[in-house]
């Protein structure tokens, strides 16, 4: 493992990059100041391709931007007509069920964007990482503006749905923002956990296909979260249900119900999104240098 050290030379001040042998977990106070001096010089290039991206991406779609919130409000959709036909039964809720379904859908649509962003990122920069010396964190960054980006339309689903069915304004709902970007934040401390292996091997990006369908039946997106055991356990477990959970309450009553798993929940997220980080920013050289080979 090859670690770069930046600094500045005193003839004319250029800057000098020297590489060594050393991995860079050996140093990690320099490892976590090159990691946030990473951070703040991506800034512009994350930005800048967050815009190629979004372009290019809308400039070869005839629906565009409707593909952003089409997922969700289909899936709410076919919910909604086979609890009103009887054809299953998915409890009661303590909202009206289309409002409950549908704010679900939207949000689990959001955690699953972020959960796959990094290794798409990732994945599409490959000749450029090859080729290019950047800051990496622009790519995190770039794919964080992305799902950012594609909630504020899904956003539109959600101001149709409260007026629609006169879903009352709260205060709460001022607290809604700061749960979904922790919905965003887990699903992409999940997917950077996942980043390494999946620039190798693309067996993690037809996994996540089938993991994805099977949390979501386990997630309480278009149920009430079980109350008997086994099925209570799963989602206790499961860390997405609390903050989805919070986030769709906060939306809808203006209050968190299960305040306390969110809270746990939280703080766990940002403890794995350093630690991902980390991982990403210590094991992207050895990536790099096989992607070279």
């Amino acid at each position: 493992m090859t670690h770069k050290d930046t600094t500045n030379s005193n003839a004319g001040d250029l800057q000098t990059t020297v590489y060594s042998p050393e991995s860079q977990m050996h140093t990690p106070d320099r490892l976590i100041r090159s990691m946030f001096n990473g951070l703040l010089d991506s800034r512009e290039l994350a930005w800048r391709l967050f815009v190629r991206d979004i372009s290019a991406r809308y400039r070869q779609s005839i629906l565009g931007i409707f593909w952003a919130f089409l997922p969700p409000l289909v899936t709410g959709l076919v919910f909604i007509i086979l609890q009103s036909k009887r054809v299953v039964n998915l409890g009661e809720t303590d909202i009206p069920y289309p409002v409950y379904v549908l704010v679900g859908t939207t949000l689990w649509q959001v955690f699953t964007e972020g959960l796959n962003a990094p290794l798409k990122s990732v994945i599409a920069a490959k000749p450029m990482l090859a080729k290019i010396n950047f800051p990496r964190e622009a790519l995190i960054v770039s794919a964080f503006y992305d799902v950012l980006f594609n909630f504020l339309i899904k956003s539109v689903i959600l101001v149709g749905i409260f007026v629609y069915f006169k879903v009352a304004v709260t205060w709460g709902l001022l607290l809604a923002p700061m749960a979904i970007l922790i919905l965003i934040l887990l699903g992409i401390s999940i997917g950077l956990l996942l980043t390494p292996l999946g620039t190798l091997y693309s067996d993690i990006t037809q996994g996540l296909i089938v993991v994805t369908s099977f949390w979501f039946f386990i997630t309480p997106v278009i149920y009430p979260p079980p109350q008997s055991f086994p099925y209570s356990l799963m989602s206790t477990l499961n860390p997405v249900s609390p903050i989805l959970m919070g986030a769709r309450d906060l939306l809808t009553k203006g209050v968190i119900t299960n305040i306390g798993p969110f809270l746990v929940v939280s703080l766990l997220t940002i403890i794995t999104l350093f630690i991902a980080w980390m991982i990403y920013r210590v094991a992207l050289p050895i990536l790099i240098e096989r992607m070279s080979a």
